[in-house]
Parts: structure tokens; C-alpha cells; sequence
């Protein structure tokens, strides 16, 4: 294997498996008020502006981390009176209760006025944070913490202050699952032992959340489930409570920091407990371990690459594509067995909607860990699903681009209809 096509995972897997502290589209409301707050140099006194509708389909109802709290304007309020953007994704890290406090009362008092816009882009920030004789403009496009535009009274800051915008914005080349797999097996320990960082972080998430009831608390529901004899004790039970717990944490507001997938923790937990979980039932090495997250991690970079950062698909489900293909490759390193699991999960959940963050996206990580589970099993037997039968075909590739033909074709529709009913949902509240 080449250095280049070396360099070209060892890239994606550092873009886009990133720490990140909270469900990542509040914290990027967070992120982005904070910088506008920082550039300021004065005090806050309001701020305002607007965000893509789908950012704040994902930011109105999720608990932002560290605070009991929810919603757009408390997130862009947490962030001028607690967040540092030097932190990225973690900007929110340490803030205590008397932040907290100013921050709903900038929010009482009506010093926060956040819309939602239809626009180009599926994440896009756009907010002014205004003191008493100065005003900063910041603008975030693409990705979370994508700074593209930054504006002290109204004059322009040259491209090289933008000190929290991505170092390297070239887009990075797509690959296959077989790329991926070459790669995992070729690569040295050396190059990839980072990834264990994912299992570190992660697994101490899933820690918190068997502690503490947090969010819908589903892996205390499963765990309260085995404890009664309603379900067993056993390899399937283990993975799930020690993945949704991750998830339960995550999205109630645990002020505790998940290694990200594409730009959501989420996606990031589905991608790396089931994994470790598995490895850990099998005994496996460090070396082992770090292969089998690598691959995993790039199976959903692969997949979710080919399709919009946000969408209307949950994009868990994608994700545990990966948990899949790593699980597979720990019980087979048979590239066959990994492309035949990924195959019979797009064929059983390709169809569950993102409606938004909140609490019940721990039931999500729930199913496409499950179904995760069951399609390597499947595929360990020889069992696949017919390229006759739904949306897949006689190749994972080809299945894969199916599924994002989908998503990008006909679930913007979805999408907009879901954003109408939360929409809704609000005026009525």
C-alpha cells in the first residue's frame, strides 16, 4: 500500500473522529456565539441571527451538556456566557451553574432572537453578537465549526485570525469497503493505535450512563429487563446497554465528551461500543481492537460521505454500518462476511427517519445496534439478503449508493415535512 492512499484514511479518520462534547448541532450554535462573544471584546449584550433549518431540526429539543436545558437560544445564550471556541466541538467543557444562570436570563430577557431558514446549506450559522459600541458577525458553513465568514463592524477579519475555521477544508477522496478493509490490514499498529482514543472516550460515556438515569435511560430499561429474566444475559444484551447507555448520556445533557463520527457523537458511539464490546467477549489484542475501530469507522465515513452531512435519514443506522463491518471483520476477516452484513442492514434499517435531536435517538442507536448484531450473524452463516428483494443489490457498493440515491433524492421531501411538524409542534406548544 502506498504512503498517499495510507495518508488518505489515516485523513479521514482524523477529520471526522473528533472529541465532541454534546449533541454536535447546539454546540455549534454554542461554538459559533462564543466566537462572535470573543471577538467582541466588550460585553455581550445580545444576540441574533439565523440558522438552517436543519441545524435546528437537530437543536431545539436535545439537552445541551452540562445544563438542564434545551433549545436554540439557550445554546447560543450558553455560549457567550460559557464557552470557549478555542475547544471546537468541546466548547462547552467545564461550564458551571452561575454561567448557566446568565445564560437563561439573557434568554428571559429576550437578549436572544434565533430563527430558522431554509438555506443552501444544510448546516449554516449565521449570528451577531452586539455589545455597547461594537458588533461581531459570524458565519459557519458546511461543518460544525466551519468558520467561513467572520465580520467585526462589519469589516471583514483576514482569513488567517479565523483561528477555529477547519486547516484543511480540500475535500478528501471517497473510498470503498474494500479500501478500507486493504487498509485496516496493511496499515501498522503505529499509524492507527489513535483510534483506541474512540474506545477510551466512548467507553467512559457508556460508563456514565449506567451510573446516572439520564435522558429516556433505555440501558437501565434492558439492564432492569435481564436483571427480571426477561431478557438474557448474553453477548446481544451486552452490547446494547453498554452502547445506548453511551447514547441515554449523550443526548441528556451528561457534561461528559464522546469521540464523534462525521460530525455526531452519536454516530461516533454507534461506531465504536459494539465494537469493543465484541472485542473485548473475544479477547482480542490492542492491535485487534484498534483494526477492527479503524475499519469500522471508515465503513460509516464511506458511507455517510456519499450523502448530505444532515439529512432526513438517522444517520446511527449508517454508522452501525460500520459497527457491523468491524464486528465482522474481528469474528472473519473475511471481506465477503463484512460486505453481506452491511447488505442486510440496508435492507432492514434503511427506512428510520432523523426527527430531530433528542432523548429517543438513544431508541435509535438501540435498533441499528441490534440489527448490527444480527446482520453479522447472518452473514456469518452464509445468509444474505437477495438483490432481488428492496433497494439492494448484488454488491455492497452498489447497495450503499442506493441508500444514499435515497437520501439525497427523494428524502429531502421527507425532510422539510418533518421540520413543518416540529415546527408546528412549537407554535402550538
Amino acid at each position: 500500500m502506498s504512503a498517499t492512499n495510507n495518508d488518505l484514511f489515516i485523513n479521514w479518520l482524523k477529520k471526522e473522529v473528533t472529541p465532541a462534547l454534546g449533541c454536535t448541532e447546539p454546540v455549534a450554535i454554542a461554538f459559533a456565539a462564543a466566537t462572535a462573544s470573543k471577538y467582541l471584546n466588550e460585553p455581550c449584550l445580545n444576540i441574533s441571527g439565523f440558522i438552517s433549518e436543519n441545524l435546528y431540526k437537530n437543536a431545539i429539543g436535545v439537552t445541551i451538556p452540562g445544563t438542564c436545558f434545551s433549545g436554540v437560544d439557550m445554546a447560543a445564550a450558553v455560549g457567550v456566557c460559557a464557552g470557549d471556541p478555542d475547544k471546537g466541538l468541546e466548547t462547552l467543557k467545564g461550564i458551571n451553574a452561575s454561567q448557566i444562570e446568565q445564560a437563561d436570563a439573557m434568554v428571559k430577557n429576550d437578549a436572544v432572537s434565533i430563527s430558522a431558514r431554509d438555506t443552501p446549506d444544510f448546516i449554516h450559522i449565521d449570528l451577531t453578537a452586539t455589545g455597547a459600541t461594537q458588533r461581531c458577525r459570524v458565519v459557519i458553513r458546511k461543518s460544525h465549526t466551519r468558520i467561513t465568514e467572520l465580520y467585526v463592524n462589519d469589516q471583514p477579519i483576514p482569513f488567517s485570525m479565523q483561528t477555529c475555521c477547519d486547516a484543511d477544508e480540500a475535500e478528501l477522496k471517497q473510498f470503498s469497503i474494500e479500501e478500507a478493509f486493504d487498509f485496516v490490514n496493511r496499515a501498522s499498529f503505529e499509524d492507527i493505535a489513535f483510534i483506541l482514543e474512540a474506545a477510551r472516550l466512548n467507553g467512559a460515556l457508556s460508563e456514565e450512563g449506567r451510573k446516572k438515569p439520564y435522558g429516556l435511560n433505555i440501558s437501565g430499561t434492558l439492564s432492569t429487563a435481564v436483571s427480571q429474566g426477561l431478557m438474557g444475559d448474553d453477548l446481544l444484551s451486552r452490547i446494547a446497554i453498554e452502547t445506548v447507555a453511551a447514547s441515554d448520556a449523550r443526548m441528556g445533557g451528561a457534561p461528559v465528551t464522546a469521540m464523534s463520527n462525521f460530525g455526531s457523537g452519536n454516530q461516533g458511539v454507534a461506531a465504536t461500543l459494539p465494537v469493543v464490546v465484541l472485542a473485548r467477549e473475544l479477547q482480542a489484542s490492542e492491535d485487534e481492537l484498534a483494526r477492527a475501530l479503524a475499519l469500522s469507522h471508515l465503513t460509516a465515513i464511506s458511507v455517510h460521505s456519499r450523502y448530505t452531512r444532515l439529512s432526513a435519514l438517522c444517520a446511527a443506522s449508517t454508522a452501525a454500518m460500520g459497527a457491523a463491518a468491524g464486528m465482522a471483520w474481528l469474528f472473519t476477516r473475511d471481506l465477503q462476511v463484512i460486505q453481506t452484513a452491511i447488505i442486510n442492514m440496508i435492507s432492514d434499517v434503511s427506512g428510520i427517519i432523523c426527527d430531530g435531536a433528542s432523548n429517543s435517538c438513544a431508541m435509535k442507536v438501540s435498533s441499528v445496534t441490534m440489527s448490527a448484531f444480527r446482520a453479522v450473524l447472518m452473514a456469518k452463516q452464509g445468509v444474505r439478503v437477495s438483490d432481488h428483494d428492496g433497494i439492494v443489490s448484488e454488491g455492497a457498493e452498489q447497495s450503499i449508493n442506493n441508500l444514499c440515491r435515497l437520501v439525497t433524492k427523494a428524502m429531502p421531501h421527507t425532510d422539510k415535512e418533518i421540520i413543518r411538524i416540529m415546527a408546528e409542534k412549537r407554535q402550538q406548544a
